[in-house]
Protein backbone atom coordinates (compact mmCIF):
# COMPACT_ATOMS: atom_id res chain seq x y z
CA UNK A 1 0.00 0.00 0.00
CA UNK A 2 1.24 3.45 -1.03
CA UNK A 3 2.85 5.94 1.86
CA UNK A 4 0.50 8.56 0.20
CA UNK A 5 -3.22 9.00 1.58
CA UNK A 6 -5.59 8.74 -1.19
CA UNK A 7 -9.25 9.00 -0.48
CA UNK A 8 -12.48 8.97 -2.89
CA UNK A 9 -15.78 10.20 -3.56
CA UNK A 10 -18.05 8.29 -5.34
CA UNK A 11 -21.60 9.39 -5.73
CA UNK A 12 -24.52 7.93 -7.84
CA UNK A 13 -24.98 10.42 -10.31
CA UNK A 14 -29.03 10.06 -9.48
CA UNK A 15 -29.87 13.84 -8.84
CA UNK A 16 -27.89 16.87 -7.12
CA UNK A 17 -25.47 16.73 -4.78
CA UNK A 18 -27.48 16.63 -1.85
CA UNK A 19 -26.24 17.66 1.37
CA UNK A 20 -25.46 14.55 2.84
CA UNK A 21 -23.27 14.16 0.35
CA UNK A 22 -21.26 17.06 -0.07
CA UNK A 23 -20.33 16.08 3.86
CA UNK A 24 -18.59 13.19 2.68
CA UNK A 25 -16.60 14.72 0.03
CA UNK A 26 -15.34 17.47 1.72
CA UNK A 27 -14.50 14.90 4.82
CA UNK A 28 -12.16 12.97 2.46
CA UNK A 29 -11.35 16.57 1.08
CA UNK A 30 -10.44 17.35 4.14
CA UNK A 31 -8.65 14.76 5.07
CA UNK A 32 -6.81 14.30 1.34
CA UNK A 33 -5.41 17.98 1.96
CA UNK A 34 -4.43 17.19 6.25
CA UNK A 35 -2.00 14.53 5.22
CA UNK A 36 -1.04 15.81 1.88
CA UNK A 37 -2.71 13.19 -0.01
CA UNK A 38 -5.20 13.28 -3.19
CA UNK A 39 -8.59 12.72 -3.48
CA UNK A 40 -10.70 11.14 -6.30
CA UNK A 41 -13.66 10.99 -7.81
CA UNK A 42 -15.69 8.29 -8.94
CA UNK A 43 -19.29 8.38 -10.75
CA UNK A 44 -21.11 5.17 -9.58
CA UNK A 45 -23.71 5.12 -12.77
CA UNK A 46 -23.87 1.42 -13.03
CA UNK A 47 -27.57 1.74 -12.72
CA UNK A 48 -27.93 2.96 -16.39
CA UNK A 49 -32.20 3.59 -15.89
CA UNK A 50 -31.33 6.01 -13.29
CA UNK A 51 -28.49 7.49 -13.67
CA UNK A 52 -27.81 10.37 -16.29
CA UNK A 53 -25.35 13.16 -17.58
CA UNK A 54 -27.83 15.88 -16.20
CA UNK A 55 -26.90 14.76 -12.58
CA UNK A 56 -23.24 14.07 -13.01
CA UNK A 57 -22.72 17.45 -14.27
CA UNK A 58 -25.07 18.58 -11.44
CA UNK A 59 -22.37 16.67 -9.09
CA UNK A 60 -19.41 18.15 -10.38
CA UNK A 61 -20.73 21.96 -10.54
CA UNK A 62 -21.67 21.58 -6.97
CA UNK A 63 -18.07 20.52 -5.81
CA UNK A 64 -16.53 23.15 -7.62
CA UNK A 65 -18.75 25.92 -6.11
CA UNK A 66 -17.63 24.27 -3.02
CA UNK A 67 -14.06 24.49 -3.96
CA UNK A 68 -13.78 20.55 -3.62
CA UNK A 69 -12.15 19.45 -6.84
CA UNK A 70 -10.82 16.67 -7.08
CA UNK A 71 -7.31 16.16 -7.80
CA UNK A 72 -8.25 13.69 -10.86
CA UNK A 73 -10.36 13.97 -13.88
CA UNK A 74 -13.65 11.35 -12.70
CA UNK A 75 -13.98 7.61 -13.16
CA UNK A 76 -16.80 6.11 -14.38
CA UNK A 77 -17.77 3.07 -12.83
CA UNK A 78 -19.83 1.42 -15.77
CA UNK A 79 -17.16 2.45 -18.04
CA UNK A 80 -14.70 0.07 -15.86
CA UNK A 81 -16.97 -3.12 -16.24
CA UNK A 82 -14.56 -4.92 -18.63
CA UNK A 83 -12.26 -4.79 -15.55
CA UNK A 84 -15.03 -5.86 -13.45
CA UNK A 85 -15.25 -9.08 -15.38
CA UNK A 86 -11.65 -9.59 -15.63
CA UNK A 87 -11.45 -10.11 -11.70
CA UNK A 88 -14.68 -11.90 -11.10
CA UNK A 89 -13.05 -14.24 -13.69
CA UNK A 90 -9.71 -14.44 -11.93
CA UNK A 91 -11.62 -15.54 -8.47
CA UNK A 92 -13.34 -18.00 -10.50
CA UNK A 93 -10.05 -19.41 -11.94
CA UNK A 94 -8.78 -19.49 -8.33
CA UNK A 95 -11.55 -21.56 -6.63
CA UNK A 96 -12.60 -18.31 -4.57
CA UNK A 97 -15.63 -18.45 -6.72
CA UNK A 98 -18.14 -19.87 -8.42
CA UNK A 99 -20.78 -20.28 -10.95
CA UNK A 100 -24.19 -20.60 -9.37
CA UNK A 101 -27.08 -21.92 -11.78
CA UNK A 102 -29.88 -21.34 -9.28
CA UNK A 103 -33.31 -20.10 -10.93
CA UNK A 104 -35.30 -17.07 -10.28
CA UNK A 105 -37.93 -19.28 -8.90
CA UNK A 106 -35.08 -21.63 -6.95
CA UNK A 107 -34.51 -18.14 -5.33
CA UNK A 108 -37.80 -16.92 -4.74
CA UNK A 109 -38.17 -19.95 -2.61
CA UNK A 110 -35.27 -19.77 -0.53
CA UNK A 111 -36.48 -16.34 0.23
CA UNK A 112 -39.99 -17.67 1.11
CA UNK A 113 -38.55 -20.26 3.56
CA UNK A 114 -36.47 -17.64 5.07
CA UNK A 115 -39.58 -15.66 5.80
CA UNK A 116 -41.30 -18.29 6.90
CA UNK A 117 -38.80 -19.82 9.73
CA UNK A 118 -38.69 -15.30 10.51
CA UNK A 119 -34.99 -15.46 9.44
CA UNK A 120 -32.51 -13.28 7.54
CA UNK A 121 -32.63 -14.39 3.51
CA UNK A 122 -29.76 -16.26 2.47
CA UNK A 123 -28.47 -18.38 -0.34
CA UNK A 124 -27.98 -21.97 0.51
CA UNK A 125 -24.68 -22.55 -1.11
CA UNK A 126 -26.82 -25.11 -3.66
CA UNK A 127 -24.22 -24.80 -6.16
CA UNK A 128 -20.93 -24.07 -4.01
CA UNK A 129 -19.38 -27.44 -4.73
CA UNK A 130 -21.48 -28.70 -7.64
CA UNK A 131 -19.94 -29.46 -10.97
CA UNK A 132 -21.17 -26.82 -13.37
CA UNK A 133 -21.80 -29.75 -15.82
CA UNK A 134 -24.85 -30.60 -13.63
CA UNK A 135 -26.38 -27.13 -15.08
CA UNK A 136 -28.41 -27.68 -18.44
CA UNK A 137 -26.86 -26.68 -21.53
CA UNK A 138 -26.88 -22.96 -21.88
CA UNK A 139 -28.37 -22.26 -18.59
CA UNK A 140 -27.62 -18.66 -17.67
CA UNK A 141 -25.28 -18.08 -14.41
CA UNK A 142 -24.08 -15.78 -11.93
CA UNK A 143 -20.71 -15.77 -10.29
CA UNK A 144 -20.71 -15.97 -6.17
CA UNK A 145 -17.80 -15.14 -4.06
CA UNK A 146 -17.01 -18.54 -2.39
CA UNK A 147 -17.14 -16.90 1.39
CA UNK A 148 -15.74 -18.17 4.66
CA UNK A 149 -18.83 -20.36 6.20
CA UNK A 150 -17.79 -20.24 9.79
CA UNK A 151 -15.69 -18.05 11.80
CA UNK A 152 -15.66 -13.41 11.54
CA UNK A 153 -14.77 -10.95 9.46
CA UNK A 154 -13.35 -8.08 11.06
CA UNK A 155 -13.89 -4.59 10.08
CA UNK A 156 -11.54 -2.33 11.78
CA UNK A 157 -13.09 1.29 11.52
CA UNK A 158 -11.47 4.61 12.87
CA UNK A 159 -14.70 5.86 13.65
CA UNK A 160 -17.10 2.93 14.87
CA UNK A 161 -14.09 0.74 16.29
CA UNK A 162 -14.20 -2.88 15.79
CA UNK A 163 -16.99 -4.17 13.72
CA UNK A 164 -17.25 -7.79 13.42
CA UNK A 165 -19.91 -10.22 11.10
CA UNK A 166 -20.57 -13.58 11.53
CA UNK A 167 -19.18 -15.19 8.27
CA UNK A 168 -22.35 -17.47 8.11
CA UNK A 169 -24.54 -13.85 7.83
CA UNK A 170 -22.42 -12.53 4.48
CA UNK A 171 -23.00 -15.83 2.52
CA UNK A 172 -22.11 -16.28 -0.68
CA UNK A 173 -23.19 -13.03 -2.68
CA UNK A 174 -23.23 -12.56 -6.27
CA UNK A 175 -19.95 -10.77 -7.85
CA UNK A 176 -21.28 -11.06 -11.58
CA UNK A 177 -24.92 -11.12 -12.80
CA UNK A 178 -25.94 -13.50 -15.34
CA UNK A 179 -25.97 -10.95 -18.43
CA UNK A 180 -21.86 -10.34 -17.34
CA UNK A 181 -23.05 -6.92 -15.11
CA UNK A 182 -20.92 -6.71 -12.44
CA UNK A 183 -22.64 -5.77 -8.60
CA UNK A 184 -22.58 -2.85 -6.79
CA UNK A 185 -20.43 -4.68 -3.86
CA UNK A 186 -17.77 -5.90 -6.89
CA UNK A 187 -17.16 -3.01 -8.58
CA UNK A 188 -16.97 -1.08 -5.55
CA UNK A 189 -13.49 -2.88 -4.37
CA UNK A 190 -11.93 -2.97 -7.75
CA UNK A 191 -12.47 0.27 -8.32
CA UNK A 192 -10.55 1.46 -4.87
CA UNK A 193 -8.06 -0.84 -5.63
CA UNK A 194 -7.26 0.31 -8.92
CA UNK A 195 -7.42 3.76 -8.39
CA UNK A 196 -4.59 3.08 -5.32
CA UNK A 197 -7.42 4.22 -2.71
CA UNK A 198 -5.95 4.23 0.83
CA UNK A 199 -8.96 5.14 3.17
CA UNK A 200 -12.76 4.89 2.67
CA UNK A 201 -14.71 7.97 4.34
CA UNK A 202 -18.23 7.25 4.06
CA UNK A 203 -21.90 7.02 5.28
CA UNK A 204 -22.59 4.60 7.92
CA UNK A 205 -24.99 3.38 5.50
CA UNK A 206 -22.21 1.51 4.06
CA UNK A 207 -21.65 0.00 7.28
CA UNK A 208 -22.77 -3.02 6.79
CA UNK A 209 -21.32 -3.46 3.22
CA UNK A 210 -17.69 -2.88 4.55
CA UNK A 211 -18.21 -7.07 5.61
CA UNK A 212 -18.70 -8.65 2.31
CA UNK A 213 -16.20 -5.88 0.58
CA UNK A 214 -13.13 -7.28 3.13
CA UNK A 215 -14.11 -10.57 1.80
CA UNK A 216 -13.31 -9.93 -1.82
CA UNK A 217 -10.18 -7.88 -0.50
CA UNK A 218 -9.19 -11.14 1.29
CA UNK A 219 -9.88 -13.35 -1.68
CA UNK A 220 -7.91 -11.48 -4.53
CA UNK A 221 -5.22 -10.65 -1.61
CA UNK A 222 -5.16 -7.19 -1.80
CA UNK A 223 -4.69 -4.57 1.04
CA UNK A 224 -7.82 -3.58 2.55
CA UNK A 225 -8.19 0.36 3.19
CA UNK A 226 -8.85 1.98 5.91
CA UNK A 227 -12.40 2.59 6.43
CA UNK A 228 -14.21 5.32 8.83
CA UNK A 229 -17.82 4.86 8.12
CA UNK A 230 -19.49 8.91 9.36
CA UNK A 231 -22.90 8.57 11.15
CA UNK A 232 -25.77 10.26 8.70
CA UNK A 233 -27.20 13.64 9.03
CA UNK A 234 -30.55 14.14 11.15
CA UNK A 235 -32.71 16.54 11.37
CA UNK A 236 -32.58 18.79 13.88
CA UNK A 237 -35.46 16.81 15.70
CA UNK A 238 -33.67 13.30 15.51
CA UNK A 239 -35.38 11.85 12.90
CA UNK A 240 -33.94 10.93 9.33
CA UNK A 241 -33.00 13.86 7.32
CA UNK A 242 -35.59 14.64 4.95
CA UNK A 243 -36.17 17.64 2.17
CA UNK A 244 -38.25 19.77 5.22
CA UNK A 245 -35.08 19.58 7.26
CA UNK A 246 -32.74 20.54 4.81
CA UNK A 247 -31.93 17.54 2.08
CA UNK A 248 -31.58 19.51 -0.19
CA UNK A 249 -29.27 19.65 -3.34
CA UNK A 250 -26.08 21.78 -3.31
CA UNK A 251 -27.29 24.37 -5.52
CA UNK A 252 -30.48 25.07 -3.36
CA UNK A 253 -28.12 26.65 -0.26
CA UNK A 254 -26.24 28.25 -3.31
CA UNK A 255 -29.48 29.74 -4.37
CA UNK A 256 -30.20 30.55 -0.85
CA UNK A 257 -27.62 32.89 -0.49
CA UNK A 258 -25.42 30.75 1.36
CA UNK A 259 -21.36 30.70 1.16
CA UNK A 260 -19.31 28.20 0.48
CA UNK A 261 -17.09 28.92 3.07
CA UNK A 262 -19.80 29.44 5.32
CA UNK A 263 -21.63 26.13 4.41
CA UNK A 264 -18.42 24.24 4.56
CA UNK A 265 -17.27 25.38 8.05
CA UNK A 266 -20.86 24.30 9.04
CA UNK A 267 -20.91 20.78 7.34
CA UNK A 268 -17.47 20.24 8.80
CA UNK A 269 -18.61 20.65 12.00
CA UNK A 270 -21.83 18.13 11.59
CA UNK A 271 -19.93 15.16 13.00
CA UNK A 272 -16.75 16.35 13.62
CA UNK A 273 -15.61 18.72 16.24
CA UNK A 274 -11.91 20.25 17.05
CA UNK A 275 -12.17 21.25 20.66
CA UNK A 276 -14.97 24.36 21.08
CA UNK A 277 -14.07 25.90 17.80
CA UNK A 278 -17.25 26.97 15.92
CA UNK A 279 -15.90 29.07 13.67
CA UNK A 280 -13.04 27.99 10.89
CA UNK A 281 -11.72 29.35 7.96
CA UNK A 282 -10.74 26.33 5.22
CA UNK A 283 -7.19 26.39 6.31
CA UNK A 284 -8.32 26.08 9.92
CA UNK A 285 -10.34 22.81 8.90
CA UNK A 286 -7.45 21.56 6.68
CA UNK A 287 -5.18 22.17 9.45
CA UNK A 288 -7.34 20.13 11.93
CA UNK A 289 -9.11 17.68 10.58
CA UNK A 290 -8.57 14.29 11.44
CA UNK A 291 -10.58 11.16 11.24
CA UNK A 292 -10.21 10.20 15.02
CA UNK A 293 -11.87 13.29 15.81
CA UNK A 294 -15.43 12.53 14.26
CA UNK A 295 -18.21 11.66 16.23
CA UNK A 296 -19.87 8.29 16.24
CA UNK A 297 -23.03 9.62 16.73
CA UNK A 298 -25.60 10.98 14.10
CA UNK A 299 -25.49 14.79 13.96
CA UNK A 300 -28.52 17.14 13.97
CA UNK A 301 -28.74 19.88 11.10
CA UNK A 302 -30.15 23.32 12.44
CA UNK A 303 -30.48 26.32 9.63
CA UNK A 304 -30.62 28.14 12.94
CA UNK A 305 -26.82 27.76 13.86
CA UNK A 306 -25.72 27.68 9.60
CA UNK A 307 -27.78 30.90 9.86
CA UNK A 308 -25.65 32.29 12.76
CA UNK A 309 -22.40 31.04 10.79
CA UNK A 310 -23.49 32.15 7.68
CA UNK A 311 -23.48 35.70 9.17
CA UNK A 312 -20.23 35.51 11.01
CA UNK A 313 -18.65 34.71 7.54
CA UNK A 314 -20.70 37.54 5.99
CA UNK A 315 -19.46 40.36 8.58
CA UNK A 316 -16.05 38.57 8.50
CA UNK A 317 -15.60 39.17 4.63
CA UNK A 318 -13.82 42.36 2.93
CA UNK A 319 -16.25 44.73 1.55
CA UNK A 320 -14.77 44.33 -1.50
CA UNK A 321 -15.18 40.26 -1.48
CA UNK A 322 -18.57 40.34 -0.95
CA UNK A 323 -19.66 43.08 -3.72
CA UNK A 324 -17.58 40.59 -6.08
CA UNK A 325 -19.62 38.00 -4.61
CA UNK A 326 -22.59 39.60 -5.21
CA UNK A 327 -21.67 41.08 -8.99
CA UNK A 328 -20.82 36.64 -9.62
CA UNK A 329 -24.11 35.61 -8.53
CA UNK A 330 -26.61 37.80 -9.87
CA UNK A 331 -29.07 35.88 -9.48
CA UNK A 332 -29.50 37.48 -5.87
CA UNK A 333 -29.82 40.73 -7.39
CA UNK A 334 -33.03 40.38 -8.65
CA UNK A 335 -34.48 43.53 -7.02
CA UNK A 336 -35.99 44.88 -9.43
CA UNK A 337 -33.88 43.44 -11.99
CA UNK A 338 -31.13 45.43 -11.30
CA UNK A 339 -28.50 44.61 -13.55
CA UNK A 340 -30.81 44.81 -16.24
CA UNK A 341 -31.69 48.36 -15.91
CA UNK A 342 -28.08 49.88 -14.55
CA UNK A 343 -24.36 49.60 -15.42
CA UNK A 344 -22.29 47.29 -13.92
CA UNK A 345 -20.00 50.13 -12.93
CA UNK A 346 -23.05 52.16 -11.02
CA UNK A 347 -24.17 49.06 -9.39
CA UNK A 348 -20.85 48.03 -8.39
CA UNK A 349 -20.43 52.02 -6.90
CA UNK A 350 -23.17 51.97 -4.81
CA UNK A 351 -22.56 48.41 -3.03
CA UNK A 352 -18.83 49.21 -2.04
CA UNK A 353 -20.44 52.27 -0.55
CA UNK A 354 -22.98 50.89 1.52
CA UNK A 355 -21.55 47.81 1.72
CA UNK A 356 -20.01 48.16 5.38
CA UNK A 357 -23.48 49.11 6.33
CA UNK A 358 -25.38 46.56 4.82
CA UNK A 359 -23.23 43.28 6.04
CA UNK A 360 -23.84 43.78 9.56
CA UNK A 361 -27.60 42.48 9.75
CA UNK A 362 -26.94 39.96 6.74
CA UNK A 363 -27.02 36.23 7.31
CA UNK A 364 -26.78 35.73 3.65
CA UNK A 365 -26.05 36.82 0.06
CA UNK A 366 -29.99 36.78 -0.50
CA UNK A 367 -30.49 39.12 2.85
CA UNK A 368 -27.50 41.83 1.91
CA UNK A 369 -29.10 41.92 -1.69
CA UNK A 370 -32.63 42.27 -0.14
CA UNK A 371 -31.22 45.25 2.18
CA UNK A 372 -29.82 46.82 -0.53
CA UNK A 373 -33.02 46.80 -2.59
CA UNK A 374 -33.00 50.93 -1.41
CA UNK A 375 -29.72 51.82 -3.25
CA UNK A 376 -31.47 51.11 -6.11
CA UNK A 377 -34.99 51.88 -6.09
CA UNK A 378 -36.98 54.03 -8.29
CA UNK A 379 -38.62 56.87 -7.07
CA UNK A 380 -40.78 57.78 -5.58
CA UNK A 381 -40.31 54.74 -3.41
CA UNK A 382 -43.12 52.43 -2.47
CA UNK A 383 -43.14 51.86 1.10
CA UNK A 384 -43.59 48.71 3.01
CA UNK A 385 -46.52 48.86 6.17
CA UNK A 386 -44.16 49.76 8.80
CA UNK A 387 -42.76 52.58 6.81
CA UNK A 388 -46.35 54.14 5.78
CA UNK A 389 -47.17 53.43 9.48
CA UNK A 390 -44.24 55.95 10.70
CA UNK A 391 -44.20 58.48 8.07
CA UNK A 392 -48.64 58.77 8.84
CA UNK A 393 -48.25 59.52 12.46
CA UNK A 394 -45.73 62.65 12.83
CA UNK A 395 -42.99 61.42 10.45
CA UNK A 396 -43.81 63.52 7.47
CA UNK A 397 -44.13 66.73 9.88
CA UNK A 398 -40.42 65.61 11.35
CA UNK A 399 -38.96 64.77 7.81
CA UNK A 400 -40.65 68.42 6.53
CA UNK A 401 -38.43 69.82 9.31
CA UNK A 402 -35.34 68.43 8.18
CA UNK A 403 -35.16 69.09 5.13
CA UNK A 404 -34.36 72.81 4.96
CA UNK A 405 -32.29 72.23 7.18
CA UNK A 406 -30.25 69.02 5.63
CA UNK A 407 -30.17 71.19 2.27
CA UNK A 408 -28.25 73.80 4.38
CA UNK A 409 -25.68 70.77 4.61
CA UNK A 410 -22.12 72.38 2.59
CA UNK A 411 -20.21 69.27 3.48
CA UNK A 412 -22.61 66.29 2.78
CA UNK A 413 -21.19 62.80 5.08
CA UNK A 414 -22.38 60.64 7.87
CA UNK A 415 -21.21 62.95 10.03
CA UNK A 416 -22.50 66.24 8.55
CA UNK A 417 -25.84 64.54 8.80
CA UNK A 418 -26.09 63.33 11.97
CA UNK A 419 -25.02 65.92 13.48
CA UNK A 420 -27.79 68.29 12.34
CA UNK A 421 -30.49 65.73 13.01
CA UNK A 422 -28.91 65.49 16.18
CA UNK A 423 -29.53 68.93 17.03
CA UNK A 424 -33.11 68.98 15.24
CA UNK A 425 -33.92 66.08 17.59
CA UNK A 426 -32.58 68.41 20.87
CA UNK A 427 -34.49 71.37 19.98
CA UNK A 428 -37.69 69.67 19.52
CA UNK A 429 -36.99 67.83 22.91
CA UNK A 430 -37.35 63.77 21.00
CA UNK A 431 -35.19 60.93 21.58
CA UNK A 432 -32.69 60.95 17.99
CA UNK A 433 -34.68 57.57 16.80
CA UNK A 434 -37.67 59.71 16.87
CA UNK A 435 -35.96 61.93 14.52
CA UNK A 436 -34.30 58.94 12.71
CA UNK A 437 -36.45 56.59 12.35
CA UNK A 438 -39.27 58.90 9.91
CA UNK A 439 -35.99 59.51 8.09
CA UNK A 440 -35.26 56.33 7.14
CA UNK A 441 -38.49 55.38 6.73
CA UNK A 442 -38.63 57.74 3.60
CA UNK A 443 -34.93 56.90 2.62
CA UNK A 444 -35.39 53.61 2.42
CA UNK A 445 -39.36 52.91 2.23
CA UNK A 446 -38.84 50.64 5.23
CA UNK A 447 -38.27 50.54 9.02
CA UNK A 448 -35.20 48.93 8.62
CA UNK A 449 -31.66 49.35 7.08
CA UNK A 450 -28.11 50.62 7.83
CA UNK A 451 -27.39 53.07 9.78
CA UNK A 452 -29.33 56.13 8.35
CA UNK A 453 -26.24 58.58 8.37
CA UNK A 454 -24.94 56.16 6.71
CA UNK A 455 -27.91 55.37 4.06
CA UNK A 456 -27.73 59.18 3.79
CA UNK A 457 -24.18 59.25 3.02
CA UNK A 458 -24.70 56.47 0.41
CA UNK A 459 -27.54 57.84 -1.77
CA UNK A 460 -25.55 61.17 -1.65
CA UNK A 461 -27.26 64.83 -1.17
CA UNK A 462 -29.18 65.37 -4.38
CA UNK A 463 -30.75 61.62 -4.24
CA UNK A 464 -31.87 61.85 -0.40
CA UNK A 465 -33.39 65.21 -0.39
CA UNK A 466 -35.47 64.17 -3.57
CA UNK A 467 -36.68 60.96 -1.77
CA UNK A 468 -37.60 62.92 1.43
CA UNK A 469 -39.40 65.57 -0.67
CA UNK A 470 -41.33 62.94 -2.56
CA UNK A 471 -43.13 62.20 0.51
CA UNK A 472 -44.10 65.62 1.11
CA UNK A 473 -46.23 65.38 -2.34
Amino acid sequence: MTDRVVTRFAPSPTGYLHIGGARTALFNWLYARHTGGKMLLRIEDTDRERSSEAAVTAIIEGLSWLGLEADEPAISQFERAPRHREVAEALLASGQAYRCYATQAELEEMRERAKAEKRPPRYDGRWRDRDPSEAPAGAPFVIRLRAPQDGETLVRDVVQGDVRFPNRDLDDFVLLRSDGSPTYMHAVVVDDHDMGVTHIIRGDDHLTNAGRQTLIYQAMGWDVPIMAHIPLIHGADGAKLSKRHGALGVEAYREMGYMPKALLNYLARLGWSHGDDEIMSIDDMISWFDTADINKGAARFDFAKLNALSGHHIRGSSDADLVDLLMTERHHLSNGSILKQKPDDEVRAKLEAAMAGLKERAKTLVELCESSAYLFAARPLSLDEGAKLLLDGDGRRIVAALIPRLEDISDWSAASTEAVVRAFAEAEGLKLGKAAQPLRAALTGRTTSPGVFDVLAVLGRDESLGRLSDQQL
